[in-house]
């Protein structure tokens, strides 16, 4: 039996930006969980080039604007595939380059996260205001859905989840954000076209939409049924479940707190 190391272990992963895509893997290493690319620091490696290294042979990115997050560690946690004493150094990072996950990375997934917000009185939005908001939350989720695609298809497998925003199927007036509401319900027809088009393929495509979060620009909380926030943990455990569940497409969960029913 191997002997296990009489000292913590570090290692370094990432939560890798791109193009406005967040990048999520399901990892042999982690008893098939969802979380970050990254694995261990080599002896006489640097933090940052064992990161490098780490996302270059996982999943094939170079890394950009690297930037320290936090220290973690645990201790013997279950998620391991074998008992381990670990310091886990998180990073943010922007990725550049295709996708493309070594034999460890059991799934993978993009999670759509762009979109700029404009408050303000319909008859004041400007051309490039208008622009700007359609480009930023719709022809971007466009744009990046369409490169992916192909990969997908390739490899029998994907999923889609683009970021939308509660009630916005709904179709009702909202004079003072028209041009973001107009984006996001364009986010959820064109997210329920991939879903049918694609449904045989083993792709799903699905929309999270969140309410108030605790790091929206405005936060009305008065006009939310459940006093809060919405908690971007909360957010995120929407996000995997669509990823988990295959036999889901085409649907719209609302991560609201009751806010714009």
């Amino acid at each position: 039996m191997e002997n296990p190391p009489q000292y913590p272990i570090p290692t370094v992963g990432a939560l890798v930006e791109k193009q406005g895509r967040v990048l999520l893997v399901r990892t042999a290493k982690w008893r098939g969980l969802w979380g970050v690319p990254g694995g261990k620091v080599g002896y006489g490696e640097s933090l940052e080039a064992a990161l490098r290294r780490e996302i270059r042979e996982e999943v094939n990115l170079e890394l950009r604007e690297i930037r320290f997050a936090l220290v973690q560690e645990a201790l013997f946690s279950p998620e391991f595939h074998k008992p381990s004493h670990m310091l886990l150094l998180n990073y943010f990072a922007r990725g550049e380059g295709e996708v493309r996950p070594n034999h460890e990375i059991l799934e993978w997934v993009l999670v759509n996260n762009v979109g700029d917000y404009l408050y303000k009185p319909i008859e004041e939005v400007s051309l490039e205001e208008w622009r700007w908001i359609l480009d930023t939350n719709l022809t971007a989720t466009f744009l990046l859905t369409q490169k992916v695609l192909p990969l997908m298809v390739e490899q029998g497998y994907g999923r889609i989840v683009n970021l939308g925003y509660a009630g916005a199927q709904n179709l009702l007036a909202r004079p003072h954000i028209t041009p973001y509401a107009i984006a996001k319900t364009g986010v959820v027809l064109y997210t329920k076209a991939i879903a049918k088009r694609f449904a045989t393929a083993g792709i799903t495509a699905n929309v999270v939409a969140p309410g108030v979060a605790e790091n929206s620009i405005s936060k009305p909380i008065r006009e939310i049924p459940m006093g809060r926030l919405a908690l971007l943990e909360e957010i995120a455990r929407a996000v995997l479940f669509f990823v988990h569940e295959p036999y889901l497409t085409g649907q719209v969960l609302e991560v609201a707190g009751g806010w714009n029913l």
